[in-house]
């Protein structure tokens, strides 16, 4: 038996099976047959995406293919697209060093953008309805990008269009314009189509089947596709509710060209984030009276998260709605064709930018019947660590240094969420505070850190952390500093402590003006949480 520290428990488990004197070196193993390489920048990193085989999806004898385009960087088919406007603008003069892009988007083309302007050196600002998921404002804002979101339900892209233009006239922003910008179609004329054309190279490649947005897609590889492969039929995708092409209803756009404040009348909102908005791009009217499409298919919201889900479980590949959508009417359609036929589809994204969308919403962060049942199962016990060593005297005096130097003080693990918690609500309330983190690296030697540790345990009573301090007073950890805020009474022990916040300016709301719920600084794991993500 070894013994193994996991978490702050000691586990008592068997020795490795696979030890390294029975080990087999020349095991076989499935790997990528592609070179690793170096790159001078994460833009050279975009496309160039595999075509993977369906291996249990797929009927009897027909091939299915997915181009699976979440291995762009930003795990999105709209990196090469941010990539391409991006770098057709510079070559040709219409964006300038340093100046600022804005682009209005549900998502994927914003974070192509902030991607591709973070390494380039372009502020980006993105539009973005508040219907569009979560994930992707915080992404596009951990990459230094700023997102405007809009919160009227009325604002669909022409709410969104509106907005832009009007800051990008008052702040003089560059905006690329993906639904009117050539340069889009222009780089799956580059990469994309070459690509397949190359992947599906002796394969009957039958069907090639995407979705539009913007239409870059459906035109650019169109275009490949009728003069590299001509025998392949083209399955254009949208909405079932929102099938604006079926309609044959076209947009009218302004006398200028440019894109109409009006909402097609066949548009419905619908659940794939990035296909069909509320008009008929330019690009789309484009491919259509080129004939780049040889059929449209449509699909449901809940048909395309059915789909999405079952190649998750069945093929271990990650796609959104939007690729679920996709792989839905490309399956329906293999259904229908002779045996050795082959199909190809496109995954434009990953399932990770749905996570506060309803395709997760069979998914709980709480365990289910099934595993709560598996473990039960197999009865652990548990050997807790050796115990703490006991106070120093130079612990002891540290520790009450720290209580006595400030109006309040917190002890504190660098890495705890609950440590965080506490910091997120003093800031929040605007008091000013400081931290002894007992498991910092200036008190590793000579096991400083545990002895600091003992100190509090032994003036306080309390084993977990953070331990927090008001005028002198323990008045517990961050749950309770969480509860007598919501009563009240974490203001009066403030203010006896003359640790209240002092306005900048006559008039400034008290603590700093904060009216939250501070449940919304606890992890969001934790059950016991109210505010918890589920």
């Amino acid at each position: 038996m070894r013994h193994h520290l996991f978490g702050s428990c000691l586990l008592l488990l068997p020795l490795c099976v696979v030890s390294a004197e029975a080990f087999h070196e020349s095991t076989p193993l499935t790997s990528n047959p592609l070179p690793a390489l170096r790159h001078s920048s994460i833009l050279s990193t975009i496309g160039s995406t595999p075509v993977v085989k369906l291996q249990h999806m797929a009927p009897p004898g027909v091939d299915v293919y997915v181009k699976v385009e979440s291995f762009n960087p930003m795990g999105s088919i709209k990196d090469r697209m941010a990539l391409g406007m991006i770098e057709y603008a510079e070559h040709h003069g219409l964006l300038k060093p340093g100046q600022t892009v804005v682009e209005a988007t549900s998502g994927n083309t914003g974070l192509g953008l902030a991607m591709v302007c973070a390494a380039k050196g372009y502020p980006f600002v993105c539009i973005m309805s508040e219907a569009f998921s979560i994930e992707r404002r915080k992404m596009m804002r951990f990459l230094g990008a700023k997102v405007v979101v809009l919160t009227n339900p009325a604002h669909k892209f022409g709410g969104m269009l509106q907005t832009l233009i009007a800051l990008k006239e008052q702040h003089g922003w560059y905006w690329p314009n993906q639904f009117e910008n050539e340069a889009n179609a222009w780089v799956h004329r580059q990469t994309t189509g070459p690509e397949i054309v190359r992947a599906m190279e002796g394969l009957p490649l039958d069907w090639f089947v995407c979705a539009y947005g913007t239409g870059g897609t459906v035109k650019g590889v169109g275009q490949v596709l009728r003069t590299a492969r001509p025998q392949t039929q083209i399955l254009l995708c949208e909405p079932s509710n929102a099938p604006l092409l079926l309609s044959g209803v076209k947009t009218v756009y302004k006398s200028d060209g440019s894109i109409t404040d009006e909402s097609h009348p066949a548009f419905r909102p619908h659940l794939m984030q990035g296909w069909t908005p509320d008009f008929v791009p330019s690009m789309v009217e484009d491919a259509t009276q080129a004939k780049l499409y040889d059929e449209l298919g449509h699909v449901s919201g809940e048909e395309a998260m059915r789909v999405a889900r079952e190649l998750a479980r069945r093929e271990g590949i990650l796609t959104g709605t939007s690729g679920g959508g996709v792989l839905a009417v490309a399956l329906r359609k293999a259904a229908t064709l002779p045996k050795g036929s082959c199909v190809l589809c496109m995954l434009p994204d990953t399932g990770e930018r749905y996570l506060s969308t309803p395709l997760f919403d069979e998914v709980t962060a709480d365990m289910t019947a099934e595993e709560k049942e598996l473990f039960d199962s197999a009865p652990t016990t548990i050997a807790f660590p050796q115990p703490l060593p006991p106070p120093t005297d130079a612990a002891r005096a540290l520790v009450a240094a720290h209580v006595a130097k400030d109006k309040v003080a917190i002890v504190a693990m660098e890495s705890c969420e609950f440590c965080w918690t506490a910091f997120k609500l003093f800031r929040a309330i605007g008091v000013e505070y400081t931290v002894l983190n007992f498991d910092a690296l200036a008190y590793a030697p000579g096991n400083q850190g545990n002895e600091i540790r003992s100190a509090v345990q032994e003036l306080t009573g309390a084993k977990t952390f953070p331990q927090v301090f008001v005028g002198g007073k323990f008045i517990g950890g961050a749950a309770d500093a969480c509860v007598l805020w919501k009563k009240g009474e974490l203001q009066s022990i403030l203010e006896q402590a003359g640790a209240k916040p002092q306005g900048a300016v006559p008039g400034a709301p008290e603590w700093n003006g904060y009216s939250g719920d501070p449940f919304e600084f606890l992890p969001k794991w934790m059950k016991q949480n109210p505010l918890r993500t589920k």
